[in-house]
């Protein structure tokens, strides 16, 4: 037995086994999305207020307050707004370099799984594809077998196969549409995410600029003072020089 042989008695098996694997890919679709959706509905959080909050405190220099108000908040913001925070006494760029990982560690949890869906979207009609080709050649198959049936044991099978395509059809486009409008809500929850940190980022280094600038302008009233206090120490000794010279 040669090659094209084996794979004929292969494709003669019929297209029912791929039928019954797209009813299980589907069903894995369905339960991603489903935990996709209730996972996505639970961190659902006004970031708006939480930005602004936020900022009020790290502005006025109240950091406890500012981790007391992310002590009840279960959003992906609080939560890299909590690792940023953490460091906040360590400076500007360690909060920044705390917050990147946080980011990182919460992009692959809302990543998790949407990948499947797009690879089934793709594929779930190459898929049903196949199984109508396989269809076909079993249909033809059947046929040769059978000339008498005519053309109508032919149609009968093509018909059969036809249904694989159908139904990777239908287990495509749930599986692209989930797969869309998830990706949306993780660029919405990491945009969100992003507007927190910076928030946080610029509150911090207006701090330190508002820091640095009063640090200088101490610098400047002790060098004025110490100036002064210089010149008036030289002035001392010439007063006293003058008396000398009027009592000679």
């Amino acid at each position: 037995m040669n090659l094209t042989q084996k794979l004929l008695a292969f494709t003669l098996v019929g297209a029912e086994w791929v039928l019954w694997l797209l009813i299980l890919l589907s069903l894995f679709s369905v339960a991603v999305m489903i935990e996709r959706g209730l996972y996505y509905f639970s961190l659902r959080a006004d970031f708006g207020t939480l930005a602004d909050d936020l900022r009020k405190h790290l502005l006025g220099g109240k950091f406890k307050e500012a981790r007391k108000r992310l002590v009840d908040e279960q959003g992906v913001e609080a939560e890299v707004a909590r690792a940023g925070l953490e460091e906040v006494e360590r400076g500007a760029d360690a909060v920044e370099s705390a917050m990147l990982g946080a980011k990182a560690r919460v992009r692959l949890r809302l990543e998790r799984n949407l990948a499947f869906l797009g690879t089934l979207g793709s594929n779930a009609p190459f898929i049903g594809l196949f199984g109508t080709v396989l269809g076909i050649i079993k249909a033809f198959k059947d046929l040769a077998g059978n000339q008498s049936g005519g053309i109508a044991v032919v149609m009968s099978g093509i018909s059969e196969a036809l249904v694989a395509t159908a139904v990777g059809l239908l287990v495509a486009i749930p599986a692209v549409v989930g797969f869309n409008f998830y990706n949306r809500r993780v660029r919405t929850l990491s945009a969100q995410v992003e507007t927190v940190a910076q928030t946080i980022l610029a509150a911090l280094r207006a701090e330190a600029i508002e820091e640095a600038k009063e640090a200088k302008a101490a610098e400047r009233s002790e060098a004025r003072m110490a100036s002064k206090s210089d010149g008036m120490s030289e002035s001392k000794p010439e007063k006293k020089t003058d008396k000398k010279m009027e009592e000679r």
